[in-house]
C-alpha cells in the first residue's frame, strides 16, 4: 500500500504541477507557424514549386543539408501552404510524403509504390504482386484527370542505398506515359554528395534543381530555442543561461536545431522529475543520443 502511495504521490505531481504549457512544440514532427532564418529557403522552394497551381509541372527538387538544418520542416511548410492556396483555386495537387528511413516504407522498389498508392486512398497487398502491375495501378490513379503529383521523398539516400536509384529513373519516366497528370519529385538528403553516387543516366531523368541549407549558428540557435520555450513552457519557467547553454551544444554538433530543442525538451523533463518549478543550468546538458 505503501508502494502505491508513493506512485500515486508521483504520478499526481505530474498531473497539477507541470511546467509544460506545450509541449508538443518540442517534438521532432511540430511544423510552427513561422520558421525563422531560413525565409529564403522558404522562398526559393515556393517559386520552384510555385507552378503547379497552374497545374503545369515543376522542375525535381533536390535538397540537401547536415541533420537538422531544417531541410523536412521547411518543405512540409511550404507543401500545407501550397496544398491550402490549390484548394482555393479548385486545382488538383497532390504531394504524397514518405520517409524512406521508415522500416518497411521503402526498403524495395514495391513498397514505395504500395506507400504511394496507399497515399492516394486505396489499399493494396504488402506483397505478391508484381511490379509492373502496381505502376499500372498508380498510373490508372493519377491519369484519370489533369493534375499534378508532387512526390516528396524524404532521406531519399537510405531508400537508394537500399534499392538502387532504378526506381528514380522509373519514376521521372512514367510522365511519357501519362495523358492528364504529370509528375515531380522533392528529394531531401542529409548526404551532401547524394547525387553523386547517381547513374549519370538516371540522373539526367531527374534533370533537377537542388538547395543547400547551411547550419544555425549559435545566435539563430538561441532564437529558434526562445520562440519555442515561449510555447512550450509556463511564463518563468526557463532560467537563464540555459537557452545559450543548448545553443552552444547544439552548434558545435554542426548547428542541429533539432539537437537544441531535444536538449531543451529533456531539460525540462529533468527537471519535472526532480518536483522544481524552474529550470537551471544543472539539467543541461548533452545527453547520449538514441
Amino acid at each position: 500500500m505503501e508502494r502505491k502511495e508513493e506512485l500515486d504521490a508521483i504520478f499526481e505531481s505530474f498531473i497539477r504541477k507541470t511546467i509544460f504549457k506545450n509541449k508538443l512544440s518540442l517534438q521532432i514532427n511540430y511544423t510552427p507557424e513561422t520558421i525563422p532564418h531560413r525565409e529564403e529557403q522558404i522562398k526559393q522552394v515556393a517559386r520552384i514549386l510555385g507552378p503547379s497551381l497552374r497545374l503545369e509541372k515543376p522542375s525535381n527538387l533536390f535538397i540537401y543539408g547536415l541533420t537538422g538544418t531544417g531541410k523536412t520542416l521547411v518543405v512540409q511548410y511550404v507543401r500545407k501552404e501550397l496544398l491550402r492556396k490549390a484548394a482555393e483555386q479548385n486545382n488538383l495537387l497532390l504531394m504524397p510524403y514518405i520517409n524512406c528511413k521508415l522500416r518497411k516504407v521503402a526498403d524495395t522498389e514495391y513498397r514505395i509504390l504500395t506507400e504511394l498508392i496507399r497515399k492516394l486512398g486505396v489499399n493494396l497487398p504488402s506483397t505478391g504482386l508484381p511490379t509492373q502491375h502496381l505502376y499500372h495501378r498508380f498510373t490508372s490513379l493519377i491519369d484519370s484527370r489533369k493534375q499534378v503529383l508532387i512526390i516528396i521523398l524524404d532521406e531519399i539516400d537510405q531508400a537508394v542505398a537500399k534499392i538502387g536509384d532504378e526506381f528514380l529513373y522509373n519514376l521521372t519516366r512514367l510522365n511519357s506515359e501519362l495523358n492528364n497528370a504529370q509528375i515531380s519529385l522533392v528529394g531531401i538528403s542529409n548526404n551532401l554528395k547524394f547525387l553523386d553516387s547517381i547513374d549519370p543516366r538516371v540522373k539526367s531523368s531527374l534533370s533537377e534543381e537542388e538547395i543547400l541549407f547551411p547550419p544555425y549558428n549559435a545566435i539563430q540557435l538561441q532564437d529558434i530555442l526562445r520562440r519555442r520555450a515561449e510555447e512550450a513552457f509556463k511564463p518563468g519557467v526557463v532560467g537563464e543561461g540555459v537557452i545559450e547553454k543548448c545553443a552552444a551544444y547544439a552548434a558545435r554538433e554542426h548547428g542541429d536545431a533539432r539537437r537544441a530543442i531535444d536538449l531543451l525538451r529533456v531539460s525540462g523533463e529533468l527537471a519535472e522529475r526532480e518536483g522544481k518549478q524552474k529550470i537551471c543550468l544543472l539539467y543541461t546538458s548533452p545527453s547520449p543520443r538514441d
